[in-house]
């Protein structure tokens, strides 16, 4: 897992701008300039704004703050593919530039990554020049929803600060699989599910400890920052699943051991359910409302919402101290449910950050209380527009 430089130094915090996008959702076109810290995207429903931070989020790992195929990213009518290009600023060597898109070769749509203008083989090495956290109006029933969608909100978390994270939970996923088919298939083929089983349990010992290191980081961190009056609450946090109990009661060898004969033990039942019920797949990352001592999802919906801000500043803070990187925060429709008070305090908590901030919000009065120290700007049908810049203020 990534740590931190040494020292006492301060984390790098580049900043997007510029962004161009080329047949990409409903835009045709566009070449977006910014230059503060904090930007703020307003326009109605449907205007486009989500798209923008959408754009951003395809230089973190995974698939996006939409979970999208790439091909779907496509402008309808165009050509097949997209390109979306980001300049950052912030680096010891100068701007860098980053291309992510979709290109139609022979008929064939291919992913295409490029640093610099060259070709790199996947999304991973952009995470040397920027980390990306996010937070959208799907996640707002995290809490009351179900365990898998907590599992990947963590598994998020985790490969922001564990470039690695991602390779072994989709190998996981994989082995899994084929352990399934195995059980379906050749049940009584025991040196096939033995090794299975042995991949499954070297894979599943390292997610399970992945997370369990970043929860434990952010738990620390939560604990020697929170803040009693602030009106984001924090959070208690931690893991829950009969693997997470494994891995924290035992070494990992011992612990892989212990997974590898759940897995032999329990074939027959696996196989009557059609799948393997023990295991990171089955985790669960339980959340407590810290000041009310309460699960969070009997908290109201105003203090969900508050929590899960809280969670996510945190663990902003947490990627820059472990990664030496302030990471850019794409929050979507941010502002519309708080009051004026908790307005003004979540953009002082932002701008406290380091990182860039990037926000949404239907209603440009949302951002009043950020003029002359944000870009601010309107979306309409694909096109931008500036309200207000910090160099005009």
């Amino acid at each position: 897992m990534t740590s931190s430089p040494a020292g006492d130094s301060l984390p790098r915090a580049p900043k997007a701008r510029r962004l161009v996008l080329a047949d990409f959702r409903g835009y045709a076109a566009l070449d977006l300039k910014t230059r503060a810290k904090l930007v703020a995207l307003s326009g109605d429903n449907g205007a486009g704004k989500t798209n923008l931070l959408e754009a951003l989020s395809l230089f973190a790992q995974g698939r996006g703050l939409r979970r999208a195929e790439m091909s779907d990213m496509a402008r309808e009518n165009g050509a097949g593919g997209f390109a979306v290009s980001l300049e950052l600023e912030g680096e010891a060597g100068g701007p860098v530039q980053m291309g992510a898109g979709l290109e139609r070769i022979d008929g064939a749509a291919q992913r295409k990554f490029r640093l610099d203008r060259e070709p790199i083989p996947s999304a991973k090495i952009f995470a040397d020049y920027i980390r990306i956290v996010w937070l959208t109006p799907a996640m707002d029933g995290l809490f009351t929803g179900p365990a898998g969608d907590r599992r990947r909100f963590l598994d998020r978390l985790v490969l922001a600060v564990d470039s690695e994270h991602g390779a072994r939970v989709n190998g996981l996923e994989r082995a899994l699989r084929s352990r399934n088919r195995l059980l379906e298939e050749r049940f009584s083929e025991r040196i096939w599910l033995d090794a299975a089983e042995r991949e499954i349990a070297e894979l599943a010992i390292a997610v399970a400890s992945a997370r369990r290191e970043t929860v434990q980081r952010l738990a620390a961190l939560i604990a020697t920052t929170r803040d009693e009056t602030s009106p984001f609450p924090w959070a208690d946090i931690a893991l829950e699943g009969e693997i997470d109990r494994l891995v924290a009661e035992n070494p990992a060898l011992s612990a892989e051991d212990s997974y590898r004969a759940l897995l032999r033990d329990n074939r027959a039942r696996d196989a009557s359910a059609g799948r393997t019920l023990i295991g990171p797949q089955a985790s669960d990352l339980a959340v407590r409302h810290g000041p009310k001592t309460c699960e969070a999802r009997r908290a109201s919906t105003g203090e969900q919402k508050a929590l899960l801000v809280g969670l996510v500043l945190a663990h902003a803070r947490l990627v820059a101290a472990m990664s030496g990187l302030a990471p850019l925060v794409l929050l979507d429709e941010i502002a519309a449910h708080f009051d004026p008070v908790r307005r003004r305090a979540l953009f002082d908590a932002l701008d406290a950050l380091g990182g860039q901030i990037w926000m949404t919000g239907a209603d440009p009065a949302l951002f009043d209380d950020l003029a002359g120290r944000a870009d601010l700007f309107a979306v309409a049908h694909g096109q931008i527009s500036p309200l207000s810049r910090v160099e005009d203020a």
